[in-house]
């Protein structure tokens, strides 16, 4: 009886958990590290995990390396095997806090917030500091940000044979709506 009991007390409490997380697994994220005047450097993905403690403001996310599409995909092959080497560090991942968060505070109208969190990425960690434009739409929380990274902070190296085509400042776009 006593482990009934301690087994249907453990599935609330774990129940009760899961409800205080919001999430999705269809954030996205697009980058860009496009040069002007030549072929465009730019991927998409589609399945970025994103979750939101709404209580506490903090916020992860991870993003399968592997996931990222280009429009030509030879660039897709040299991301992952030469810039990203997605074998040997399959995923990027952010940890951080949305500074000022009341979940209680939010409208249909977008408001800007200030995240703070390590980016790690490429076997590197790095402190970031974003902005990030949340709002709520009927149970969901709508969370868009537009940053920009520097691959020599993860040490990834453009090859000088195409240093000229690749931007070493890669602006990134997340677009994520969490329930």
């Amino acid at each position: 009886m006593k482990k009934i009991l301690l087994s249907l007390l453990m599935v609330v409490s774990m129940g009760s958990y899961a409800q205080t997380k919001m999430l999705t697994k269809t954030g996205k994220i697009t980058f860009e590290a496009s040069v002007p005047a030549f072929e465009e450097v730019k991927a998409t993905n589609n399945a970025v995990t994103v979750v939101l403690n709404p209580a506490t403001g903090e916020i992860a996310s991870l993003a399968l390396v592997k996931s990222f599409r280009f429009k030509v995909a030879l660039m897709e092959e040299h991301f992952n095997e030469n810039y990203m080497e997605s074998d040997k560090f399959p995923k990027a991942t952010f940890k951080g806090k949305i500074e000022n968060f009341d979940v209680s505070k939010l409208t249909a109208s977008a408001q800007n917030f200030t995240i703070k969190g390590k980016m790690e990425m490429h076997g590197k960690s790095k402190d970031i500091t974003i902005t990030a434009s949340i709002r709520k739409t009927g149970d969901a929380i709508d969370i868009d940000s537009n940053f920009t990274l520097n691959t020599e902070d993860y040490d990834i190296d453009i090859p000088s044979v195409v240093s000229k085509k690749v931007s070493k400042k890669v602006s990134v776009k997340l677009d994520a709506t969490l329930k």
